[in-house]
């Protein structure tokens, strides 16, 4: 496997000649949004399916919680190796070894078994899928210099987004119809597509057959130790605040389905269509967010207001929207809060990830993703099973104390995106 060079930035010609412009560049950008679909459709289908595997497999919301949870066991600790490894490695080959991971993965509990199979695929299947946004956002970024990296770095995280909107009411609809298991068979058949296609078409930037970006002065600094990366208050600022905001993106993805069913009185059909709506709003807001940071880094604001303020106001926002929902009591509004509370605070990914990709160097920009990733998504193992132990505790009350809990992790979130977000200062900070 031979190494390629991370994140280049191209010539200051707007990328007309180079991978900043390309149609390859463009055609990896597309590839690599249908993969994150492809990815959080496998999370999202236990969520859409939560009282048929309850049903089938007799379990209460904790241990429901605890089976959702087992996904990210080891998914953080595949973030930060394959991150690692990325650094060195061909993003095209672990895309490509990823995606066909998660197919395997699916096989087992779509053949059948009880609770214990259901853990083991769920487990297998986050390792494999634990590296896959740092992974594609360095792939895809790497095509684009700094400037201009808010669009692609947006459509990446929209692929998540739009990955919940396009399959929830198909897998619903199979879930309904044909069990759940066979909505699994339908996943691991879009993982494979998806792998075919990009072996055909994928590529590394400056590989065999891709322009070769020229690298800035930029590029060109010295090796940085990870322990600096990890300590400078960006990366504790971005990674804590990114950290709220998958918090609430767990929770859409696991718990939101039953809320709707058994909080607010929704049929399945209704709810299967009603959980797209945060995901809509929050797929309009990472549209506004890259429009309005890429303008304002145009202008020369610095990226502490253009990416962290701005990104602090998305968080604050949603805080607000959850911390309001003991304030109405009809099921309409409820749920009119919790669409844009979650959809606005699950909105931080993008500003995380490009924010990141400016402060790291090149050859450390793999890892430093990575190493956030792999510290965010513990939100993923943890909230889950809160929530679970919540609803046992509480009854349906539990889901609205969890929103509560969410719109307070929020607050905390936006409150480090604007109090210490400023790579521009942690990066001469480093190299001092």
């Amino acid at each position: 496997m031979t190494a390629v060079p991370t994140l280049p930035h191209l010539p200051t010609d707007g990328g007309r000649s180079t991978g900043g412009g390309s149609r390859r560049a463009w055609t990896v950008t597309a590839l690599l949004v249908v993969f994150m679909m492809v990815n959080f459709a496998d999370k999202s289908v236990l969520g859409l399916a939560a009282d048929e595997i309850r049903d089938d497999l007799h379990l209460s919301a904790t241990r429901f919680g605890l089976a959702n949870g087992a996904f990210f066991l080891l998914f953080s600790v595949a973030a930060i190796a394959v991150g690692l490894a990325a650094d060195r490695v061909s993003p095209k080959l672990l895309l490509l070894v990823m995606a066909l991971l998660w197919s395997v993965a699916q096989v087992p509990a779509a053949l059948g078994g009880g609770l214990g199979v259901l853990i083991a695929s769920r487990v297998l299947l986050g390792a494999a899928e634990g590296p896959a946004f740092p992974v594609a956002q360095q792939a895809t970024l790497a095509w684009f210099p700094d400037h201009r990296r808010n669009l692609p770095g947006a459509l990446i995280t929209l692929g998540v987004t739009l990955g919940v909107i396009v399959s929830a009411p198909g897998l619903s609809w199979v879930i309904q119809h044909h069990g759940w298991r066979a909505a699994l068979w339908v996943l691991a058949g879009a993982g494979l597509v998806w792998a075919a296609v990009w072996k055909a078409l994928g590529a590394d930037a400056g590989s065999r057959g891709a322009t070769t970006p020229a690298r800035s002065a930029a590029d060109t600094r010295g090796a940085v130790p990870y322990r600096r990366i990890f300590a400078s208050r960006t990366w504790i600022g971005v990674t804590s605040a990114y950290f709220s905001s998958y918090w609430a993106v767990a929770l859409m993805l696991v718990w939101l389905p039953s809320y709707l069913r058994n909080a607010l009185g929704y049929s399945a059909g209704e709810a299967g269509t009603l959980v797209v709506a945060p995901w809509t709003i929050g797929a309009v807001a990472l549209l506004a967010q890259a429009g309005i940071t890429g303008r304002l880094m145009r202008r020369g604001v610095p990226s502490r207001r253009a990416r962290g303020w701005v990104g602090g106001t998305l968080l604050g926002l949603g805080a607000l929207c959850c911390l309001a929902l003991p304030l109405v009591d009809s099921a309409g509004a409820k749920t009119a809060l919790v669409a844009v509370g979650f959809g606005l605070g699950g909105s931080y990914a993008t500003v995380a990830a490009t924010t990141v990709a400016e402060l790291a160097p090149p050859s450390r920009a793999g890892g430093a993703l990575g190493g956030m990733n792999a510290v965010v998504t513990t939100a993923g193992l943890a909230a889950p099973a809160v929530v679970g132990a919540l609803v046992d505790a509480r009854g349906t009350a539990g889901y609205e104390t969890a929103m509560v809990l969410s719109g307070l992790l929020l607050a905390l979130g936006a409150a480090a995106s604007f109090l210490l977000v400023d790579p521009v200062r942690d990066t001469a900070r480093m190299h001092d």
